[in-house]
């Protein structure tokens, strides 16, 4: 007996309903470029990535990126750190050189010297190292003003009033 659409079968019976394309396609869209390497993975190596990462293992290496990058809780990074902008929650030993922002959040710990064009850094996180915050990451040497002068004739202080 066969009373309706197949629609209602697969709703009775308990199969999934088709979504559309583009449904999927939104999704995949939203979460494209961003990539997670969960607790349970350890790599030996260099790491390159385009968008967002999010690492939660154990990475003994080099990481570069024009990119996004955040360091989970449950993360152990031996290595030096390249990236646009990083937001730290689990441990670092290494420099880390970000051409935009770095977060260090309450519970991390970076062992190693820092670059950035900004620093956060909350209460409660240990940095052992040196920073270097400069805009625009053109890190040269400090340059005292210039003083500009222009040469007049010398006025007395209290001229006689006429």
């Amino acid at each position: 007996m066969n009373s309706g659409t197949d629609e209602n079968n697969r709703a009775v019976y308990g199969e999934p309903t088709r979504t559309s394309n583009t449904e999927y396609q939104t999704f995949m869209a939203e979460h494209s470029g961003k990539d997670v390497l969960s607790s349970d993975v350890e790599i030996k190596g260099s790491i390159k990535f385009q968008k967002e990462l999010l690492i939660d293992g154990k990475v003994e290496g080099e990481i570069n990126s024009e990119g996004v990058l955040t360091i989970g809780e449950n993360a152990d990074i031996r290595g030096e750190v390249k990236t646009k902008s990083i937001t730290v929650f689990g441990k670092v030993q290494g420099n880390i050189t970000v051409t935009e922002r770095c977060e260090l959040k309450s519970k991390c710990t970076l062992q190693g010297d820092l670059k950035a064009a900004r620093l956060i850094i909350e209460e409660g996180a240990t940095f052992i190292g040196k920073s270097e915050v400069s805009s625009g990451m053109s890190v040269k040497p400090a340059s005292r003003p210039e003083v500009v002068r222009h040469e007049e004739s010398a006025k007395p202080a209290f001229a006689a009033r006429a």
